[in-house]
Formats: structure tokens, sequence, C-alpha cells
């Protein structure tokens, strides 16, 4: 005997819906961009200021906000293809995965960056979503979720490991780190339970 359980939801649906969410999650990164231009960067100040109790709702607002255009599309491929992976597996599991490494993230850039300086940009989502998919597909025993953690190891590994390093003072390594660190425990609590063989009679 052997039983499926039908959610409704085609690997094509789920493939739409990811793609839809990031081109739209990457769009509003650039049209928040331009209005911060065009309006003399009147968005900055939603940034994330260390250890400011008056910049706490930065948090969440500065992974959305980015210094200048060249910011924004630094982050914009990593953001997208990370994210359409990680959003494959469900769009209401991704936003809960996000929700969590976005607030880790911008809690932990909070407490730990140096005083006064201010950090924006979706770059410690984009570090969270690597940390998250290098590290699920091993918890879960999931050969794919592995050959996605292989993959994005060879294509960013080396990116990653050098944005965690504190070399460039005008790069956030706190928030980086911050992020791969959200990401890794993001993937260990949301993990599903390995796969079962199939049961036939």
């Amino acid at each position: 005997m052997s039983t499926t359980v039908d959610t409704g939801w085609t690997q094509a649906d789920r493939a739409r819906a990811a793609a839809k969410l990031m081109l739209g999650w990457v769009a509003l990164l650039w049209v928040l961009e331009a209005v911060d231009h065009a309006t003399g960067h009147a968005l900055d100040q939603y940034g994330i200021v260390a250890r400011d109790p008056d910049s706490l709702t930065g948090v969440v607002s500065a992974a959305f906000l980015h210094f200048g255009f060249d910011h924004v599309a630094s982050n914009s491929v990593p953001l997208l293809v990370l994210g359409f992976i990680a959003a494959l597996s469900g769009i209401r599991r991704f936003l809960a995965v996000c929700g969590l490494i976005l607030l880790a993230d911008g809690l932990g850039t909070w407490l730990i960056s140096p005083s006064g300086t201010m950090t924006l940009g979706a770059s410690g989502v984009v570090f969270g979503l690597f940390g998250y998919l290098l590290v699920r597909g091993f918890v879960e025993r999931r050969a794919l979720g592995i050959a996605v953690a292989v993959g994005v190891a060879a294509v960013w590994g080396t990116t990653i490991v050098s944005g965690i390093l504190p070399t460039d003072s005008g790069v956030s390594w706190q928030g980086h780190l911050c992020g791969l660190v959200a990401g890794v425990v993001t993937a260990l609590c949301f993990r599903r339970p390995a796969p079962r063989p199939a049961v036939t009679a």
C-alpha cells in the first residue's frame, strides 16, 4: 500500500509563485532606492544605528534600503537566486524563514556593530539565505537539498567567507555574520523530517 498527499500545488506552480515573489521583492528594492535618491536620501534615516533605541524600527526596514544603486545591484542577483531556490519549498515556509532571518540579523547587527554606525541593505538576508540553504539539505538528509548546498557553496562560498571578515571598513561584516548565523539557526529550527522509504505491499 502507498499513500500520497495532494497539496494542490505542482512544482511548476511553486516555481511560478517563487519567481513572482522574488522578482517583486527585488523590484521593490529598486523602487525604494529610486524614491530615496529622489528625496535626497530621506529614507536612509530608517536604517540600523547601532545600539540607538530610536533606530530599533530599522531592524526591519534596513533590509529594504540601500546606499545607492550600486549597492542594490550587488544584492539583487544573489537575493533573487537564493530566494527563488528557498521559496521552492513553499511560500509560507519561505516567508517564515525570511522573517526570522531578518529579525535576528537586524537585532544582531544593532547589538554588535560599532556605536554610531548605520547599516542598510539586503545583504544580511542574502547571507542568511545562503546559510539556510547550506545547512537545510544536510539536516533534513535530502539528496536534492544537499546538491543545492554544494551548488550555492561553489558559487558564493568565497564571497560569503570574505564578507564576514573584518577587512573592509565600508562593509558591515557584522550584518553579514549575523545573517549567516541566523540562516543556519533557521535551517535547524525549520527542518523537516528526513524522507522515509515508501511502504508498499
